[in-house]
């Protein structure tokens, strides 16, 4: 018999493809406040929607009484860094409160795994409140976990590429309208993750949630200089680009595994793949010796950036 499983946030892109993905061994959930998209989400993946808000605790009651979910992927948050700085009370409603609720109606319903979606921006040196908010859903699940009999965990990782309202479709649209690109950092460095990638890595720690309680699951990624994302567009499909200011909060780099957090964090090796797994309450007999972040992790070459570029620019 199928178990039940609940993504907040399902409307958006990760949620799409993860209800894709999960469907043929979950009966899975839709929950979002966008009553629209959730239904158009529904009718793609054939998955039912409910209403949602994580920053109300009766809605995220109402919700979880409804689909009574052994599984909760908590993929809601406000995460575009400019709007959180110019509207931080909507991003703590969400990233923080929200998470709060979840936790809390996870432990009364007797959850059994809920897993919380992060973001390289939660790793110190933290520049932004959108970074800062993740950080303290990070925080908030893990110390859940070891208060309660839900096994509370999550996955970091980057950007993901061409998911809604990210750099990319942004870029898309100005090239669209007027064949010029404009860029607030050209030097700075960013991880990239397909959405295929970070899919792997949230199925990946569903999998194993009993071993990772408690943990932070982070997946080996490249990253790139945007200038040579931008070279490599301008290149395969024309146009120009213009560099602008930069918005508040942006940080040159971004990190995957900072300072604070080598002395509790190990390498892990599955089918080929490498994995970080944060433990914040063990010390590590191997633990990792540099932090990771995009400035020292492996680059993505001509041909990765040229396919990464193709998804969105067929």
């Amino acid at each position: 018999m199928k178990k039940n499983l609940l993504i907040t946030g399902g409307s958006g892109f990760l949620g799409t493809h993860l209800a894709l993905k999960l469907k043929k061994n979950y009966n899975v959930f839709i929950g979002s406040r966008n009553q629209k998209r959730n239904r158009e989400v529904s009718n793609l993946t054939n998955c039912k929607d409910i209403p949602l808000d994580v920053s109300n605790i009766n809605s995220l009651r109402d919700a979880i009484s409804y689909c009574n979910p052994k599984i909760i992927i908590h993929a809601a948050a406000t995460k575009f860094v400019d709007v959180s700085e110019k509207f931080p009370f909507e991003c703590s409603d969400v990233n923080i409160l929200g998470s709060s609720n979840l936790a809390r109606v996870a432990i009364e319903r007797k959850v059994s795994t809920v897993i919380g979606i992060s973001t390289d921006k939660a790793t110190q040196p933290i520049k932004n409140f959108y970074g800062f908010s993740k950080a303290a859903m990070e925080k908030l699940f893990l110390s859940a976990d070891s208060n309660s009999n839900t096994d509370f965990l999550c996955v970091r990782y980057g950007n993901v590429a061409w998911s809604t309202g990210s750099v990319l479709p942004i870029w898309r649209e100005m090239y669209i309208k007027n064949k010029n690109i404009l860029t607030t950092g050209p030097y700075m460095r960013r991880f990239f993750f397909t959405i295929d990638d970070a899919v792997d890595l949230v199925t990946f720690s569903l999998k194993n949630s009993r071993r990772f309680a408690g943990k932070i699951v982070c997946a080996d990624m490249k990253s790139s200089l945007m200038i040579d994302v931008l070279k490599t567009w301008i290149k395969n499909y024309g146009g120009t680009f213009k560099v602008i200011k930069s918005r508040k909060g942006d940080r040159l780099d971004e990190f995957l595994i900072g300072m604070n957090e080598i002395k509790n964090t190990y390498k892990l090796k599955n089918n080929k793949k490498i994995y970080y797994i944060i433990d914040y309450d063990k010390k590590i007999k191997k633990p990792l010796n540099k932090i990771i972040s995009s400035k020292n992790s492996k680059k993505l070459n001509n041909k990765e950036l040229k396919n990464l570029l193709k998804i969105g620019l067929k």
